[in-house]
């Protein structure tokens, strides 16, 4: 077992990130050791709970806990203010105490949601990550960061709300489609562009999906370990932290201009890195051929690095003004000096308007 602990000294929080195949048949032993009332909430959503909500109830019921199971529809849309007003309905419902548990069992939609409602519930209650979803193992599960999206933007309601634990099984991901699975890739490839170009090199070295889950343990490990570092150097996402949202700015934008559908957060991430590395390619700020690099790599786990319709960024741009790292009229976009080395840059806002151009830029 890896076994990765998030230290934030400054708020005296402390809480492992445990990875292990077949951990979730061990997760009644697990909670027991982090909590130790009786009352669990879950909140879950319909695909995750036809794979794995009966042994999960059946595990934490047979270790003598009450639980009350709180499941929602799949999709983006899902982390609305709806949904989180019928959680707390659910919860006051049940019973749910200060000193009482929510476990988030699902992919970073329902972490999000989840850990927002655990943030939001009584002042605060504690809370486990469970990550079903290779992009929730190596990203949005670890670090703190809870929200809910608004139809201006995603995202842009939450907290920095850390859990008590978080529980990684890579043997979860073998029930995800390729596309989804894909789609936590674009995460992993993120943290090769930013902080590891050995790393990076790994990637391009797996040839299929059964070759990248031969080392999954070892692939998630490194991607919590980078994120891990820069959250405990920077936790409220004011410097060094914002290294994680390369490609995120112009993605989070494509996602909201098309409301969650048509394309999913990793596969907007894929094409908001290709994005901004070749803006800053063409400036002379990222190394040449660094955007040919990243294409390639995205291209080879079948993510999109292009818009179907380029000139759909006439609508998307103006989003971008809605960036939680808009920061007085300023951006604090990501640049790669090289693969493996980033920094944040203040840009104008009307820094991706040659993007309205396609490839002129």
């Amino acid at each position: 077992m890896s076994v990765l602990t998030v230290d934030v000294a400054t708020e005296d929080i402390h809480y492992p990130l445990k990875i292990q195949k077949g951990l979730l048949n061990q997760l009644a032993e697990e909670i027991k050791s982090v909590y130790k009332n009786k009352k669990i909430a879950i909140v879950t959503d319909q695909n995750v709970y036809h794979y794995y909500g009966e042994q999960v109830v059946t595990q934490l019921t047979d270790a003598g806990f009450e639980i009350e199971m709180i499941i929602l529809e799949p999709g983006e849309q899902a982390k609305s203010m709806e949904n989180l007003q019928a959680i707390f309905s659910r919860l006051i419902a049940f019973g749910l105490s200060r000193s009482d548990l929510m476990i988030a069992l699902g992919g970073g939609v329902i972490g999000d949601l989840a850990g927002f409602a655990a943030a939001s519930y009584l002042r605060g209650i504690d809370f486990v990550q469970v990550p079903t979803t290779l992009l929730a193992q190596v990203d949005s599960s670890v670090g703190g960061k809870v929200a809910i999206d608004l139809p201006e933007g995603k995202n842009l309601v939450g907290a920095f709300y850390h859990p008590k634990l978080v529980i990684i099984d890579p043997e979860v991901l073998t029930t995800l489609a390729d596309s989804t699975f894909n789609d936590g890739m674009a995460e992993v490839i993120k943290y090769g562009c930013i902080h590891d170009a050995q790393f990076f090199n790994q990637l391009k070295g797996y040839q299929t999906r059964a070759e990248v889950m031969a080392d999954i343990e070892d692939v998630i490990a490194i991607c919590c370990t980078i994120k891990r570092d820069l959250v405990q150097s920077d936790e409220k996402d004011t410097s060094e932290r914002m290294l994680l949202n390369f490609g995120h700015t112009v993605g989070h934008a494509i996602e909201a201009y098309y409301h969650y559908e048509k394309y999913t957060h990793g596969q907007a991430i894929s094409i908001g890195m290709v994005a901004i590395n070749r803006l800053t390619e063409a400036l002379g700020l990222s190394e040449n051929g660094s955007t040919a690099a990243i294409e390639a790599i995205l291209k080879q786990y079948q993510l999109p690095t292009e818009l179907t319709v380029v000139s759909d960024y006439k609508y998307i741009l103006p989003l971008i003004k809605n960036d939680k790292k808009n920061i007085q009229n300023a951006l604090f976009v990501v640049v790669l000096d090289a693969i493996g080395s980033s920094r944040t840059m203040a840009a104008p806002v009307d820094f991706f308007s040659p993007l309205l151009k396609g490839h002129e830029s």
